[in-house]
């Protein structure tokens, strides 16, 4: 699949448009997953990830084909992500300074509150009370199959502290798991 990346990376440097259908084809679902991860929101992440490969396309001619370019495509992703949470964050404090005295934005949507009935309810609310870090080493891992390696390369970090995001994330799990075991 490497090989393949790498013959796809190639071939789009050379505006090959059928290599940008095929790269798209294969990375767009593991993409929106992991950007509808950061957003919370399906339409969102479906608008970025679309954004991520026209930028992709784009910049094609200035692509390495000797750098791997899964981590080079979830980088983008999270970036655009956070940019566009960071932009929705200036947005509200900007709709929250023309709200009445007393009013808060908070006050106008209803919270998302997870049902705790079953176990993977009861898990993804835990994911998202890890610290942010942690929980995108975790997301990157175990659900979209990045190794230490490549997960670095997305986060701009030492594989090293992917390994201690990876563990302390896993510990605080394994500790909540086994306080509920403990509950009647």
């Amino acid at each position: 699949m490497i090989d393949d990346l790498q013959t796809l990376c190639q071939r789009l440097r050379a505006s090959d448009r059928t290599a940008l259908e095929g790269l798209f084809r294969r990375m767009r679902d593991p993409l929106l997953r992991y950007v509808c991860a950061i957003v919370e929101d399906a339409t969102v992440a479906h608008d970025l990830v679309q954004d991520v490969f026209l930028d992709l396309w784009l910049r094609r001619t200035s692509l390495d084909p000797k750098q791997p370019l899964r981590p080079y495509l979830y980088r983008m992703a999270r970036n655009r992500a956070l940019r566009y949470l960071r932009d929705e964050r200036r947005r509200a404090r900007k709709r929250a300074e023309h709200l009445p005295k007393g009013l808060s934005v908070e006050s106008l949507s209803p919270d998302a509150h997870l049902e705790s009935r079953q176990l993977e309810d009861l898990l993804a609310r835990w994911l998202n009370e890890l610290p942010e870090r942690q929980r995108e080493a975790l997301v990157l891992s175990r659900w979209h199959g990045l190794s230490h390696r490549e997960i670095a390369q997305v986060m701009g970090i030492s594989p090293r502290t992917v390994n201690n995001h990876m563990l302390r994330a896993l510990e605080t799990l394994r500790r909540r798991l086994q306080a509920l075991a403990l509950m009647p």
